[in-house]
């Protein structure tokens, strides 16, 4: 069973103490991720490899993508971090709909990923 992460606070535990995880688009990237490992968990089996994968490895790229952006020095290294993570929310995005037409997703689970998605990708176009 996945369970939900939810966003770092000041009591919560993590490896490193970095500055990233406070960013809201960090935070709001890891709760896509641990919505998308939730809602693919009951995809069907001949899926793991194919498409929950692939959700989910986009999802990563999103999270990581910014963390990696913000502990680069320069300015134009940053921004390149933010528009690889802005292009996996793009990718997930065409997956979510591959997703829907195949019947794997509902509208009403849709809706949480599009609102996390939505704001996610606000936020980092902001910072491109």
């Amino acid at each position: 069973m996945v369970h939900i992460i939810k966003p770092v606070t000041k009591n919560s535990k993590t490896m490193l103490t970095l500055s990233h995880k406070k960013l809201t688009v960090y935070q709001k990237s890891i709760e896509l991720v641990s919505y998308i490992y939730l809602k693919t968990e009951k995809y069907p089996k001949e899926e793991k490899f194919g498409l929950v994968s692939q959700m989910r490895r986009s999802a990563i790229s999103i999270s990581s993508n910014i963390a990696e952006g913000a502990s680069r020095k320069s300015e134009k290294e940053r921004k390149r971090f933010y528009e690889i993570a802005r292009s996996s929310l793009v990718e997930l995005d065409t997956q979510v709909e591959i997703s829907l037409n195949l019947k794997y997703l509902t509208n009403k689970d849709v809706q949480k990923m599009e609102k996390l998605a939505n704001a996610t990708f606000a936020m980092l176009s902001n910072m491109v």
